[in-house]
Order: structure tokens, then C-alpha cells, then sequence
């Protein structure tokens, strides 16, 4: 399958933070959900992906070029969206597409103006004047509307009302069914993640601990629920991080079909990407 993103040992070091030796393979046609707490690398990696920032090694290819010697080339097939607007907020809708159109030579005016109509967004108010849903809405319009291969969004939903992420999420899954675009998608609305992504990359404290398709972690993966005296039976090596609450024991296992079979334990839930990512960065490991 040919690989639309790739990022290998990819370091880059701040005062009191360093992404350690990332790697992340996105093949065409897919979408990978990017989630981890705030501060854990996810908007140091997306912009280290868009070159924003310099200074850091290892090797970043889009479309199988290089991210920084063959920038140009690039630039036209990705569609951006970045926790901020980038535009100066004097603009108008119709102020953005007289300038997009003279960046991109595909950039779609028909198809821009159709998602202003779609997304109910004024043509002519300014930028400052609209909520910020209503931003994000017009950013996403932008990122779009120049037919880009590659979508690199952080937090795309965030202020979102659910009809509009709705909407959104419906954009997202059509923009990859020709199989030859892709998503790369930061967000902290892990349930969105849950509906249309394809992989999901975990990164905490700047390390890649967890990547994997959807289905091996929403349909593997699970949520024991069990006493002290039940935990105290069951082998460390079975489960990978675990919490004690006020009542019982809350343990993360990634095969919850074989360790349903070793152990007589009713009570293993299927995980969701938010428990995943408590018991994760919170739980515990015995040694």
C-alpha cells in the first residue's frame, strides 16, 4: 500500500519538552486520528510536518518527497487546518477567495462558495466579526476547496455544535472515498475519531506509545472490572496499565477475548479512545 505520509525519527528539542525519535506511517486513502493530552506533541509534530518549525531531525516525506527540499511542490496538495485562523481577521469570505485563487492553480471556487452556502456563512462580514465555530467552519471551506491530496487538520471540530461536526465528519469521509486522499487528524473529540478514523497514533510526553487501526483498539482492546482479590490472581504480563478506584479495579488489556478465556472475570468492557487514553497516561504497571 503506498504511504501518503511518512515521518521517521523525528526529534525536536525546547526547553522542558522533546518529541523523541517519532515515526508515523499514513498510507493513502485513510485517515489516522493523532490524540494525546495537551502538551504531548501533537501541534509540534503537524507543524514540524508543514515545516513551520526548523530545527529538528529525522525525515518527513509527503506524496514521497521531501518536506523541506521540495516544499513547492508540495504545498499545492495539502489542505491545512491549524488550531488558529491564519488569515488576517479584516478579510471577508469573499476578500479569501480573491487571494486563495491566486496561490493555488486548482483552487475551486464553485466548490468554496458551495460550502459558504452549506455551512450558512456570511460572504461579506469580516473575519472578527464571526464566532468561532463559524471560523473553523470557514477554515475547513479553504482547506478543501483547492482539491488537495492530503488533509493535515488540528482540532478541525473544536466549536463545533454535534449537527455542524456532523456535517463536518460527513465532508471528511467523502473527501478520502476515491481512495486517493488522506486525513491526518489531531483532535481531542475522540468520539469523532472513533467514527472515521482509520488508525489512531497515541503520543504522550513526546513518544508514539500506541499505534494501531480502529478496530484493533475499539474491537481487541478492553476494560476489566474487577475486586482486590481478583487482581491479585491475575499475572502482570496479561495487562498493560491498570487504576484502582474507590470499589474496584480497573485494568486495560489488549486482547479482551484470550484474557476472557484465561480468566473467570464477567466484567470486560469494550475500551473507548478516551478510557484508552485515562488508563494509558494515568494507570499504573506493576513490575
Amino acid at each position: 500500500m503506498e504511504n501518503i505520509l511518512e515521518i521517521r525519527n523525528l526529534c525536536k528539542k525546547y526547553n522542558g519538552f522533546e518529541l523523541q525519535n517519532v515515526n508515523i506511517t499514513l498510507p493513502k486513502g485513510m485517515i489516522m486520528g493523532f490524540i494525546g493530552e495537551n502538551g504531548a506533541g501533537k501541534t509540534t509534530t503537524i507543524k514540524a510536518i508543514l515545516d513551520i518549525i526548523k530545527n529538528y531531525t529525522g525525515e518527513i516525506k509527503i506524496f514521497g518527497l521531501d518536506n523541506r527540499k521540495d516544499e513547492k511542490k508540495i504545498k499545492e496538495d495539502i489542505g491545512v487546518v491549524l488550531d488558529d485562523m491564519f488569515f488576517p481577521e479584516i478579510l471577508t469570505p469573499n476578500d479569501i477567495n480573491s487571494v486563495m485563487k491566486d496561490i493555488y492553480k486548482n483552487w475551486d471556487s464553485e466548490l468554496y462558495f458551495k460550502y459558504l452556502t452549506d455551512f450558512a456563512l456570511p460572504k461579506t462580514k469580516a473575519i472578527k466579526t464571526l464566532s468561532k465555530g463559524m471560523r473553523k467552519k470557514l477554515e475547513i471551506a479553504v482547506a478543501i476547496s483547492h482539491h488537495p491530496k492530503l488533509l493535515i487538520l488540528d482540532e478541525p471540530t473544536a466549536g463545533l455544535d454535534p449537527i455542524a461536526r456532523n456535517e463536518v465528519i460527513d465532508i471528511f469521509q467523502g473527501f478520502i472515498q476515491n481512495e486517493e486522499c488522506s486525513i491526518f487528524i489531531s483532535s481531542h473529540i475522540t468520539s469523532d475519531l472513533e467514527h472515521i478514523a482509520d488508525y489512531i497514533t497515541f503520543i504522550n510526553a513526546g513518544k508514539i506509545i500506541l499505534s494501531k487501526t480502529r478496530e484493533e483498539l475499539l474491537e481487541d482492546y478492553g476494560i476489566v472490572k474487577c475486586s482486590k482479590e481478583e487482581f491479585e490472581k491475575i499475572d502482570k504480563s496479561d495487562f498493560i496499565k491498570y487504576k484502582k478506584c474507590k470499589y474496584e479495579y480497573e485494568i486495560l488489556v489488549e486482547n479482551r477475548k484470550i484474557f476472557s478465556r484465561k480468566y473467570s472475570i464477567n466484567t470486560i468492557d469494550r475500551v473507548t479512545l478516551e478510557n484508552l487514553m485515562v488508563l494509558m497516561i494515568k494507570g499504573e504497571k506493576e513490575c
